[in-house]
Parts: structure tokens; C-alpha cells; sequence
């Protein structure tokens, strides 16, 4: 049995950490792991010029690659999940006391296109009747996805501006940011562990963040090396999921995005699995 090596960009987790020091044997696969720090650095390489043959992906960019055209195909395994609302920050001494404040406010966010801010705007929306179209977002950087323009109620931050001294200043109402929070802020939900809650009991899961593709190529000419990677990232520990019960996480995803103007057309959950091999549920 011949021994393949895929180049992977896979995050360093505990659930990841038997799989990239070698301590989960494969007589058929290898992988060579370019390290990233955060993760997520890996994403646009993947997207754009398809730079490893396997990598962590968020949810979101994987869903507009989708339907921009993009060769990548998803398993289903999550590496990273987390409830986001202890994630949308405001100024200690600001105005804004809970989500209800923001309606129509100014909200700042690392990119458009982040995860995270997909799941909070989203959440605004169905829970609090807060419609992201209604709000006015100042981005910093570009999406993953380069045929990606920002919707119209978004602008772009100026040389001049930063997302954190934006938020601390009240020059925006709220600020979005990622798993790093920054301190000297305080939480727009005054409960964010009970809105959490709220969201998870509605929907029965919590908000996935980064997943796993494979290039489209590989699991077109080696089906068997998909089946591989499930089964080693399964001995590592990932959290390991099927095709249905991932799908209310991916419906509810698609939904948003397409509501949020991400997405050029709505996905179908089908279309999110396409190119997944028949033997891997």
C-alpha cells in the first residue's frame, strides 16, 4: 500500500493535537502541516490559489466558495464551535445596554465576511428584529472570497480607523470580534451565556465556526484518502459529524448568509456536500 501525503493548513487543537504530531498511524495517508497562527490565515490561500489539499475552513467563507464556483469539498467534522454573543463588545460607559439599542446603529467588524459576524447578525435578526441591511458596518478588510464586494449598508475603515479604538471611543456603537476578545469593553448582552442558551435551545446546536475541505481535485481522484482523513481525525478526537446532522447548522448558515448579502444565490444543504464521497455518511 502506497503512503500519500496531503499538504494540510489544520489549526492545533486538543482534539487536533494526536493527528499533527504523528501519534494517529495510517498506512495510506500522511499529511505535511503548514502551521498557521491564527487558522484562519490559511483561508484565503485555500480559496484563491487552492494552496493545500486539505484545510480548516469557516463556515461562512467555505458557503460563499461554494457558490462562487470554488473546487473544495466539505466533511463533515468540526474543529471549532463556540456560542458568539460574548463577542459583540461596546464601550464601558456607552449608551448601549442590551441588543435592542443597536437598531440602527453603527457596528464595527474585522471583515464582513467573519464567521463570527455572520452568526451575530443572523441572531440579531430572527431574535431581536435587528436586520443587518438596517445597520451601518464599517469593515476593515476584504473577504476570503475575492469576487466578494461588501453590500451596500457596509463601508470601508480608513487608514485613520481601528476596530477597537472604534468601539472603546462609542464612535461605533458596537464592535464584532473573534475569539482573542479584547478588555476594557463589556459584553452588548447582559447575559451573553443565557443568550447563548436562547439560541441553541431554538436551533439545537451551537454555532459551528471552522470545519474541514478537502481540493476538489483530491476527492474527485482519491475518494479513499477522504475516508482516511475521517477516520484519523475521529482517533484524534475532532468532533465528528454525518451529512444530517450537520444539516440544520449548514441550513441555518445558508440562510443567513443569503439574507446577509454574502452569497451570490442561495445553496442548497445538497449543494454544500458536493463531491463528499458516497462512503462517508
Amino acid at each position: 500500500m502506497t503512503l500519500s501525503t496531503l499538504r494540510a493548513a489544520i489549526g492545533a487543537y486538543p482534539e487536533t493535537a494526536a493527528l499533527l504530531e504523528g501519534r494517529v498511524g495510517s498506512d495510506l495517508l500522511a499529511l505535511d502541516n503548514i502551521r498557521h497562527t491564527p487558522p484562519s490565515k490559511a483561508f484565503p490561500a485555500m480559496v484563491r490559489q487552492s494552496a493545500f489539499e486539505v484545510s480548516e475552513m469557516a463556515i461562512a467563507t467555505f458557503l460563499m466558495a461554494k457558490a462562487y464556483g470554488k473546487p473544495m469539498v466539505l466533511l463533515p467534522v468540526v474543529l471549532a464551535e463556540r456560542a458568539q454573543e460574548s463577542a459583540l463588545l461596546t464601550a464601558i460607559d456607552g449608551p448601549v445596554r442590551g441588543p435592542a439599542d443597536l437598531s440602527g446603529a453603527h457596528i464595527a467588524v474585522r471583515a464582513y465576511s467573519q464567521t463570527t459576524g455572520m452568526w451575530l447578525r443572523g441572531s440579531l435578526a430572527e431574535f431581536h428584529g435587528i436586520r443587518a441591511d438596517a445597520q451601518r458596518w464599517t469593515t476593515f478588510e476584504d473577504a476570503h472570497v475575492p469576487e466578494f464586494m461588501d453590500p451596500p449598508w457596509v463601508t470601508r475603515g480608513t487608514a485613520a480607523q481601528d476596530l477597537l479604538a472604534m468601539t472603546r471611543s462609542g464612535e461605533a456603537a458596537a464592535g464584532i470580534f473573534g475569539n482573542d476578545l479584547p478588555t476594557g469593553l463589556r459584553t452588548v448582552f447582559p447575559d451573553p451565556e443565557a443568550a447563548g442558551a436562547q439560541f441553541r435551545d431554538r436551533h439545537g446546536f451551537i454555532p459551528v465556526n471552522h470545519l474541514v475541505v478537502v481540493r476538489r481535485d483530491v476527492a474527485d481522484a482519491r475518494p479513499e484518502l477522504l475516508v482516511e482523513l475521517m477516520r484519523m481525525l475521529a482517533a484524534s478526537g475532532a468532533r465528528m459529524h454525518t451529512r444530517e446532522t450537520l444539516r440544520p447548522a449548514l441550513a441555518l448558515a445558508i440562510r443567513y448568509c443569503t439574507e446577509q448579502g454574502m452569497m451570490p444565490r442561495p445553496l442548497s444543504v445538497e449543494e454544500a456536500w458536493e463531491g463528499l464521497p458516497a462512503a462517508i455518511p
